[in-house]
């Protein structure tokens, strides 16, 4: 009689990525980083702008006929594209990142981060290589469309598949788990942006700045990293926890609660909501200062980055390749200081509460917006770097805050799904921040005011958006007691039994030693503590893994470090 034999899970299930007994968890963060830190160039897409908008002028913008329509000036061959438009690139990242995140992320959990990451780097280097082909035809649509949203949904997707994977592995370092998950998106810029500054020149002819032939090799290189990051995740198996890892009992607070939230009624909460806005306002301010830095910098300093007493109308071809390669180099200090900020103000968070590192981040953000300006005129190149150095530490320090401060709110159960449905408030920052500074910009353009004072008002703005975002941080309190579930509850919803939902309370609110002394055994839970393994140790995997990713890491840095030294002269 023949015995049926189960169908073996395909390479690309979530079953195959389940990790063996001999794996080594501190290699998930690599992997996890080979895949932001390809998708994080979103950030240095500035380094791009002033390239595309004299295509076809060469050293000055030809601009279309003034009776040209909208429509038509998006298929024009014959005429440059403005700066705005080509912003809306930038736009469709984060409402794209948003909204894909939001959707996919039930699928993720389902289909494992092996899938998800697959799929984010043909989404991301295939959104290239069409935006390669709109530049070679001179079609701004193309772009819209291959990076916007084609690169967008891959944003998302490679976005969220580290995230709930770095934080299984490591229990008992979540915020280092939840730093090291997305420090690599913000600072996927301080290796992209001076890469795509030096292919640039290296592809630049008297014809072409050099643009779409940088786009089809950061495909390439994307590719490669992205592919092999996916293919290094693995997810622990059930009941998996660090060898000898006993969960400490967290000081009494208010803001922490002890319950959970489902995900069908977190949406309905008042906090949810107020939440959502404290995340949008504070991202608004400093997504709209990172898809305008490169471009900023030139037209407020100008020829003073390079020692002349000029404004940026003024300067050459050749001066305006050298400034831009030191605005190159501002846009990787910022992505430094972005990746700073998630890991530092992450961990400061948990001695000053996330309510009050929000309250920081709003209250010094707002001082910092407001100085700018009057920096600016001064003409204090230093002091300029330094105010948007600081305010973008607190931008990446939001990214890094939010998804613990959700779990304070709304316990643990749901977390990262709720966390999904919040990134939708990126997706409206990534509209509300960079169509607030481009266009008003260009408002202040049209209006006569010179290029150095064109982003005044918008600083302005900006930190009175971090007011708003005070107020709403201000009113998070305590979620009502009619929206938490049971035990009964939590336990039917996870198709678990009601011991395991308390042994997972005491685990994340308590000691475990406490847990045993009421009477609940390990062996009582499905997903017991007593799965830890070995402890790490090093291997030559793990040490190839992490110079894959340490070597570009040290090269980036090493390229700010240079290109920011001219900032400060």
């Amino acid at each position: 009689m023949d015995v049926a034999v189960a169908p073996q899970p395909s390479f690309l299930s979530r079953e195959r990525t389940i990790a063996s007994g001999s794996f080594n968890r501190w290699l998930a963060p690599p992997a996890a980083l080979a895949v932001h830190l390809c998708i994080g160039m979103a950030y240095g897409f500035s380094v791009f702008w002033l390239p595309l908008s004299r295509v076809v002028g060469g050293a000055a913008a030809k601009d279309c006929p003034a009776d040209m329509g909208v429509l038509a000036q998006i298929v024009a061959t014959d005429c440059d594209w403005k700066i705005s438009w080509l912003g809306w690139t930038f736009t469709l990242f984060f409402v794209l990142l948003g909204s894909s995140a939001a959707i996919f992320g039930h699928w993720l959990e389902t289909a494992g981060p092996r899938k998800a990451g697959l799929a984010a780097a043909c989404c991301w280097c295939g959104g290239l290589l069409i935006s390669a082909a709109g530049v070679f035809l001179h079609q701004i649509w193309m772009i819209w469309i291959g990076s916007g949203v084609i690169g967008g949904v891959g944003l998302g997707l490679g976005y969220i598949s580290p995230v709930s994977t770095l934080i299984k592995w490591f229990p008992d370092r979540r915020g280092l788990a939840t730093g090291l998950a997305i420090m690599g998106f913000g600072g996927g810029a301080m290796i992209g942006a001076p890469l795509a500054d030096w292919l640039m020149g290296h592809f630049a002819t008297p014809d072409s700045p050099g643009v779409w032939q940088t786009f089809v090799a950061l495909a390439a290189i994307y590719f490669v990293f992205m592919v092999s990051g996916a293919l290094g995740y693995r997810v622990p198996p059930e009941g998996w926890a660090p060898a000898g890892w006993t969960p400490p009992a967290p000081a009494a607070n208010a803001m922490v609660t002890h319950r959970h939230v489902h995900l069908d009624l977190a949406w309905k909460t008042p906090q949810f909501w107020l939440l959502w806005g404290v995340l949008c306002l504070n991202v608004s301010a400093g997504i709209g200062v990172l898809g305008m830095a490169s471009p900023m910098l030139q037209e407020v300093f100008g020829g003073r980055l390079i020692g002349l007493d000029v404004g940026y109308d003024a300067l050459s071809a050749d001066q305006r390749k050298a400034i831009a390669a030191i605005a190159a180099g501002f846009t990787g200090l910022l992505s430094l200081c972005n990746i700073g900020g998630r890991i530092g103000w992450a961990s400061a968070s948990d001695a000053f509460g996330r309510k009050g590192t929000y309250a920081i981040f709003f209250v010094a953000g707002f001082i910092l917006y407001a100085a700018v300006p009057f920096a600016a005129k001064g003409g204090v190149v230093f002091l300029f770097v330094l105010l948007f150095a600081a305010i973008i530490t607190m931008y990446g320090g939001g990214f890094a805050t939010i998804p613990a401060y959700l779990a304070d709110i709304f316990g643990t159960h749901y977390v990262g799904a709720i966390h999904g449905r919040l990134l939708t408030a990126w997706s409206t920052a990534g509209v509300l921040g960079p169509v607030l500074v481009n266009y008003i910009r260009e408002y202040q353009l049209g209006a006569g005011a010179p290029r150095e004072a064109a982003y005044n008002q918008t600083m302005y703005v900006l930190a009175g958006l971090l007011l708003a975002g005070l107020v709403c941080n201000l009113l998070v309190g305590p979620v009502a007691e009619k929206y938490c579930m049971t035990d009964e509850e939590a336990a039917a919803a996870k198709k678990v039994s009601v011991a395991a939902v308390k042994q997972e309370e005491k685990e994340a609110h308590a000691d475990f030693e406490d847990f045993v002394e009421e009477g609940l055994e390990p062996e009582d839970d499905p997903a017991p503590l007593a799965a830890a393994r070995a402890p790490a140790t090093l291997s030559p995997v793990l040490i190839l893994s992490w110079l894959a990713v340490g070597i570009p890491l040290a090269w980036g840095v090493s390229m700010t470090a240079s290109k920011a030294l001219a900032l400060f002269k």
